[in-house]
């Protein structure tokens, strides 16, 4: 969590809009801060993980449930991560453990809870478009629409390699630490061949890589 040790709060609401401030559009702190608190969520602010960027952990009542998303997400990416696993929540509350995680339930309170942040005032023009699009059959991270994913990133401060943007028999590294060489496209994937265990994998053409010279 982002914290401040010369600056007095008035309150808890305060000190979450001061720091949601750095990590999603203006126009959309005060919905969060609302939900934040109506909920009871704590939200964690989280180092970066390379196999989730947000996750949403059940407390055993409906108070006190708990949200994570990664620091290092555009303020785009945060904001829909971030109301992505409230949806989660959401469902929780209303199902427990009974349906599937982004089952037809979760898809539908996604799509409701994105409805007040569909607005210019909070995302460019071509990630609304692209978020518009997403909705209309939301899966389970946003990084599995190429098209949004393609235009968030265009907002990332540093932006990545994809590994569809490699040559083929390009010898690069995946965020594991695993390194490969690319192979042939095999529909949303590429069949690599992993260097130290010369086994093939399919890897997502929107992987983010690094080539290694």
């Amino acid at each position: 969590m982002v914290t401040n040790a010369h600056i007095c709060f008035v309150n808890a609401k305060e000190k979450y809009h001061f720091i949601l401030l750095k990590y999603i559009p203006e126009n959309a702190v005060d919905e969060i801060v609302n939900l934040i608190f109506k909920r009871g969520v704590h939200l964690k602010i989280t180092k970066t993980r390379s196999t989730k960027l947000g996750d949403f952990r059940p407390a055993p009542t409906q108070r006190g449930h708990f949200i994570t998303i990664n620091h290092d997400l555009n303020r785009y990416a945060f904001l829909i991560t971030l109301i992505h696993e409230f949806a989660h929540l959401d469902t929780w509350n209303s199902y427990g453990g009974q349906v599937k995680p982004h089952g037809i339930e979760w898809k539908s309170t996604f799509q409701k809870m994105m409805v007040p942040f569909l607005t210019s005032s909070i995302f460019p023009e071509d990630i609304l478009d692209s978020v518009i699009k997403y909705l209309n059959n939301p899966s389970a991270s946003s990084c599995v629409d190429h098209h949004l994913m393609r235009t968030l990133r265009k907002y990332d401060t540093e932006p990545k390699l994809f590994l569809e943007e490699l040559p083929i028999n390009t010898h690069f590294r995946i965020k594991t630490g695993k390194e490969f060489i690319k192979g042939p496209e095999k529909r949303k994937y590429f069949a690599c061949t992993e260097v130290s265990s010369k086994r093939k994998y399919l890897v997502n053409r929107l992987a983010e890589v690094e080539p290694i010279i």
